[in-house]
């Protein structure tokens, strides 16, 4: 299955170089396109000199910082149009281990989604702050109540997804960003009959650059999820198959 390793990227110079590596040492057979929102340090230009040198390596340019989710869309598209497989979110700071790619990549040819989980049995976190993990934890808590989803970790980034079901989605429709946009993805999928596995990861906290959390992502996914939950109540919106380990 020809797959495509997607890392959205805004100012990941420290970081990007290092997790390309990885993947390609642990996964040397896939594709990896880095979308880069405009980074004033130097990583969009990194990007292109590796591209320049590996045939594995792609880059996407966008003029100005639009957010994850739309970062996301665009590789979707993107990777929709040179008919790819499967699509693998990650991130550039170092929290997703290339190390968890292949027990993602095992399941991918059976499932529409899988998710890299880090709240099933045998996920963890290492280096995170007690309120970190407990904003996390909630929040999925919350997104389990409000959707009737079976997902333990519906807001994960570390994820597959099979195109031939994002095909069957309206991607052009999909305005979240951040985590919520995690959310909202996982939502559709499971709404468009879609099946969906979690395998355990090890989720480091990253040791270089900033963090993108802020209080406007977090409104953002209260916000929407609760609308989303209150559609489901009042639409009796039919949620599909989870598989567990």
């Amino acid at each position: 299955m020809r797959t495509v390793i997607i890392i959205p990227t805004y100012n990941e110079i420290e970081s990007l170089p290092r997790q390309v590596d990885g993947v390609r040492a642990i996964a040397p057979d896939v594709d990896i396109v880095v979308v880069d929102d405009g980074s004033p340090d130097g990583t969009g230009e990194w990007a292109d000199a590796r591209a320049a040198t590996d045939d594995r390596v792609f880059v996407i340019h966008r003029t100005a910082k639009q957010g994850l989710g739309a970062a996301y869309l665009a590789a979707f598209s993107w990777a929709l149009e040179r008919g790819y497989d499967v699509v693998v979110e990650m991130d550039a700071d170092g929290s997703h281990r290339p190390e968890d790619l292949p027990g993602i990549l095992e399941r991918s040819d059976a499932y529409d989604l899988v998710i890299g989980s880090r709240w099933v049995p045998g996920g963890r976190v290492v280096n995170w702050p007690s309120h970190r993990k407990l904003l996390s934890t909630s929040a999925n808590r919350y997104v389990r109540l409000a959707l009737g989803v079976p997902i333990q970790d519906a807001t994960a980034g570390f994820r597959s997804y099979r195109t031939a079901l994002l095909r069957q989605l309206a991607l052009d429709q999909v305005e979240s960003q951040g985590y919520c946009f995690q959310v909202d993805m996982a939502w559709r999928v499971l709404r468009a009959g879609g099946t969906v596995n979690e395998v355990p990861i090890t989720f480091v906290e990253r040791d270089a650059g900033a963090s993108k959390m802020s209080g406007a992502i977090v409104r953002e996914a209260l916000v929407k999820v609760t609308w989303w939950g209150i559609q489901r109540l009042w639409g009796g919106r039919r949620t599909a198959h989870h598989d567990g380990d």
